[in-house]
């Protein structure tokens, strides 16, 4: 099986700051929606996490190696949370991110580096 990590990419504040409750429910009911169509597309589902405002992320910047609050990337659209999942069925996998992008947040799939590919 080939390992893949799945990134919510978009305004992962916006579910904090503008969303009611409801829309929030009714957006988490969604990703539960992913979750089963994945375990029932045959993909299995060894991490992830939602990931909290990126108002709490701190970066490490390679130029001076120092620390600062926020993201690396002055922008509106950060990851709000991952997928990692094995599959044998790339297409079958991109079918179910359509249900979380259907929610307004791009979705991008990246297969990982397996041990056996590494130097």
């Amino acid at each position: 099986m080939t390992e893949y990590i799945v990134l919510i990419v978009g305004d992962a504040d916006r579910w904090w700051t503008t969303m009611s409750m409801q829309e929030r429910a009714d957006g988490y009911a969604e990703y539960e929606r992913f979750g089963q169509a994945l375990a029932e597309g045959g993909h299995k589902v060894t991490g992830g996490a939602e990931l909290k405002p990126s108002t709490t992320a701190r970066t490490v910047r390679p130029d001076t190696l120092e620390i600062t609050d926020g993201p690396y990337a002055e922008s509106a659209e950060q990851v709000g949370g991952f997928y990692q999942v094995e599959t044998d069925d790339l297409d079958g996998l991109l079918e179910c991110c359509k249900i979380i992008a259907g929610l307004g947040d791009a979705v991008q799939v990246v297969p990982t580096v397996s041990p056996e590919e590494r130097p």
